[in-house]
């Protein structure tokens, strides 16, 4: 079992980017803020909490509201607070997940159910999120409560819709973005329409934040699915072929059945009723050969493209060029 550390640092949580750089100063003060909210009378739920949220990661969605709020001008305190809050919803799914996946590795670490067991990974997600409410108290938006409250119902139900696809080779495409625009894009979504509405934006500009979170997470959700199979496995911090695993019928496998012959068709059918990776080379060799990982690609062009053109409503700044970055390398990631 990890050791908790006597001195928490959470330093090495934030990425050294240069999309980080320009709110360098806001991150550190939400990973002050992290850490003052995860104090708790029972030692386990610090322990937990600070676990996974120093595993790493690209910590984009507390970066949207930074940036989202500061394009706009905002030069008040409460981002930080709603950045953090952010934070915490999104931890609390990656525990809740790892518990339902019965994942046992996530960025290159041992996942906390794998750690403390399911109960212990279940009730301190639960902590994270209640704790995520009381923030949400403390910024003191009716508005944004408005928009976090519906965001964690559209959230839990693609979760929902991802379990009930497990396993369901009649999955359409049509359903699996309905699925990922829950399940990841939504989160996204929230992080910077609400850092726009923290920021007074004109209709305009909130309209083209939210728009420009809702493609940013169907980017990267999309390359995300690219990758397990197509990706490397240290790098990711997970193993190819872990959706296959799982019996998830992403879009490399969807597209590569109504692409494919007859013949890979049904086999794909099977790969994803069975789960397993007993079949992975033969899967792997279709989505290649049928053009499934390029289609999927395309695809999260399309949405990277489409979130680049929401920032033509913001001011020209070093947040909005921010943004801008985030977008292509949504696409041009290999982890």
């Amino acid at each position: 079992m990890p050791a908790n550390p006597s001195s928490p640092q959470l330093d090495n949580a934030v990425p050294n980017s240069p999309i980080h750089a320009v709110v360098a100063e806001d991150f550190a003060a939400v990973n002050r803020t992290i850490l003052a909210q995860l104090a708790s009378r029972v030692p386990l739920v610090e322990t937990i909490g600070q676990y996974i949220i120093e595993s790493g990661g690209k910590r984009l969605r507390p970066l949207l509201v930074l940036l989202a709020a500061r394009s706009l001008g905002y030069e008040g305190e409460r981002h930080v607070t709603l950045a953090t809050l952010i934070e915490f919803m999104h931890t609390s799914t990656l525990l809740h997940d790892d518990v339902v996946d019965e994942s046992h590795m996530r960025r290159g670490k041992a996942t906390a159910n794998d750690a403390w067991g399911n109960a212990p990974s279940v009730l301190v997600g639960d902590f994270l999120y209640s704790r995520s409410f009381q923030m949400m108290v403390d910024v003191g938006s009716m508005r944004i409560m408005e928009v976090l409250s519906a965001a964690t119902c559209t959230i839990a139900e693609g979760e929902v819709q991802q379990l009930t696809n497990v396993g369901n080779p009649d999955v359409d495409e049509a359903a699996y973005f309905e699925t990922i625009q829950g399940k990841t894009a939504m989160l996204f979504e929230a992080a910077s329409h609400s850092g726009a509405i923290l920021a007074d934006a004109t209709p305009e500009q909130e309209a083209a934040l939210r728009d420009y979170g809702r493609y940013l997470g169907l980017a990267f959700q999309l390359v995300d699915d690219l990758l397990d199979y197509q990706g490397d496995a240290e790098a990711m911090g997970k193993n190819v072929g872990d959706d296959l695993a799982e019996g998830k019928p992403t879009l490399p496998l969807i597209q590569a059945m109504a692409a494919g012959t007859p013949e890979q068709a049904k086999a794909i059918r099977q790969a994803i009723r069975q789960g397993g990776l007993e079949r992975l080379d033969e899967v792997l060799a279709i989505v290649d050969e049928t053009g499934a990982l390029e289609y999927t690609r395309a695809k999260a062009e399309e949405m990277s493209a489409k979130a680049l053109a929401q920032l033509d409503a913001l001011p020209e700044s070093q947040y909005r060029d921010s943004m801008a970055a985030l977008a292509r390398l949504a696409v041009e990631r290999r982890n």
